[in-house]
């Protein structure tokens, strides 16, 4: 039967990618479904590269004190770029990998029939043994805000507002509100930051945090805390926020970003009793089934952890799973964080809190990069490297650092945290030789500062 595969995969985001390019190469007829006639998903087109590129141009000229000049129609047309190399690259996988694309939605008949309709109305049945959901999530709307009005964006379509706006309120200090707010004030745009919580970042180290909301406030970011919005109104001009606290925000636009949800709807999972819940997430047991095993999910769809990391090697295991039975789950614990402010941030592990509660022995090594050489000759000198271990078998707890280049330099801790034994334990980075200069050798400096204060609570 040609409409016949050994695997239908829908969605071509990295979930999608990883489950596809595991089953091709184990020799199985594959077919990935995209809604959309370019692949790479969300991640590509809407979430990680664009805001990642935007991020990264903005960080150049903030560092240049250039952007007075630079707009951000500008930096949207480096990343449209971006976002076209992206996509002939995965194109390009499956073509190789002799994967057939099937471009329009899809949805289910039955267990084993999809349903995809094309953009021109013609409607096409498919079938396959097994399929892997790996649809993602889009930005959350609550029903009282209104989207229509081009003033009010969220994450997806402030990549296609046509202007330059000069003033910016963001609603939402998560990732997405903290990120855009570094790479909005990089134009020097106002920025307004409203909080529904306390705090940024709540998940991450306190120290971090600290040092988070001390810069976007140094660079121009006003922080607005524990606010909630009583409503919305837009015009042709801007858009004003009433929040329940009495304030009014005007700015040019407004960019909601609070939460996303799983793009599960019409898909027909109702019919396959598989339920969603509130946030459109697809529960699976700890193999990315879903409650018909042979129909698993993957990837933003399912909820945390949300990262495109994971969701490729999610896709990767949840194929290894139908194809052989291999039990292989994602080790939440393991998974670093990275938040590309500026400057970014990344962390492993567990943080000061989370080692307090559980009333854990525990030590703390610092290496501020104003100290490091290579912080000095890059002019990279804000941030810091931080490591938590045990005091008395020195294994390394958590790893919390902030600055330029984190998420690069937090894989080396990290590879350390995974090793068996004594193998995780403050000592490798005391008895190893670092390149000189390099970031790198914060790890060093931070290990030596912990071992002297454990040393120094001795005598």
């Amino acid at each position: 039967m040609e409409n016949k595969y050994d695997v239908i995969i829908i969605g071509s985001g990295p979930g999608g990618e990883g489950a596809a390019m595991t089953c091709s190469k184990a020799g199985r007829k594959v077919a990935v479904c995209e809604e959309f006639t370019l692949v790479g998903g969300s991640n590509t087109h809407k979430g990680t590269i664009p805001s990642k590129a935007l991020r990264h141009a903005s960080q150049i000229l903030y560092d240049s004190n250039k952007f007075e000049g630079a707009t951000y129609q500008d930096l949207l047309r480096r990343t449209a770029n971006v976002i076209t190399s992206q996509v002939n690259l995965r194109h390009g996988f499956y073509t190789r990998n002799d994967v057939d694309l099937l471009i329009g939605r899809a949805k289910f008949l039955d267990e084993h029939t999809i349903e995809i309709s094309e953009s021109n109305g013609l409607k096409k049945q498919y079938q396959a043994d097994y399929f892997i959901i790996a649809t993602g999530s889009r930005p959350y709307h609550p029903p009282d805000v209104d989207f229509s009005n081009p003033r009010i964006v969220d994450s997806d379509s402030l990549l296609k507002i046509p202007d330059n706006p000069k003033t910016l309120t963001i609603y939402g200090a998560g990732v997405i509100g903290c990120e855009y707010a570094s790479i909005f004030r990089g134009l020097g745009v106002k920025v307004n930051l409203i909080n529904t919580r306390n705090q940024l970042l709540s998940f991450l180290d306190d120290e971090i945090i600290d040092a988070l909301a001390y810069h976007l406030r140094e660079n121009g970011v006003l922080i607005r805390h524990s606010e909630e919005y009583e409503r919305v109104e837009a015009d042709e001009s801007g858009v004003t926020i009433y929040l329940k606290s009495n304030k009014q925000i005007r700015s040019d636009y407004l960019l909601w970003a609070q939460g996303r949800t799983g793009n599960s709807h019409e898909m027909g999972l109702e019919k396959l009793n598989i339920k969603t819940d509130s946030r459109g997430s697809i529960p699976v047991n700890e193999f990315y089934q879903s409650v018909i095993p042979h129909i698993y999910a993957v990837g933003d769809v399912i909820g945390y952890p949300s990262l495109a990391s994971a969701a490729y090697d999610q896709g990767r295991f949840a194929a290894r799973n139908l194809l052989m039975g291999e039990k292989t789950t994602l080790r939440i614990a393991d998974i670093p964080t990275g938040i590309y402010t500026i400057p970014e941030i990344s962390s492993v592990g567990a943080n000061e809190r989370e080692l307090t509660e559980k009333k854990i022995p525990y030590e703390v090594g610092h290496s501020f990069f104003r100290h490091l050489a290579r912080a000095q000759i890059t002019g990279r000198t804000v941030g810091m490297l931080k490591i938590l271990f045990h005091r008395d078998t020195l294994q390394i707890l958590g790893i919390h650092c902030f600055g330029y280049e984190a998420s690069e330099i937090i894989h080396i801790g990290q590879a350390i945290m995974s090793q068996p034994g004594e193998g995780n334990t403050l000592m490798y980075f005391i008895n190893s030789t670092f390149n000189y200069p390099t970031m790198a050798e914060a790890y060093r400096v931070a290990a030596l500062n912990g071992l002297n204060r454990i040393e120094k609570s001795k005598t």
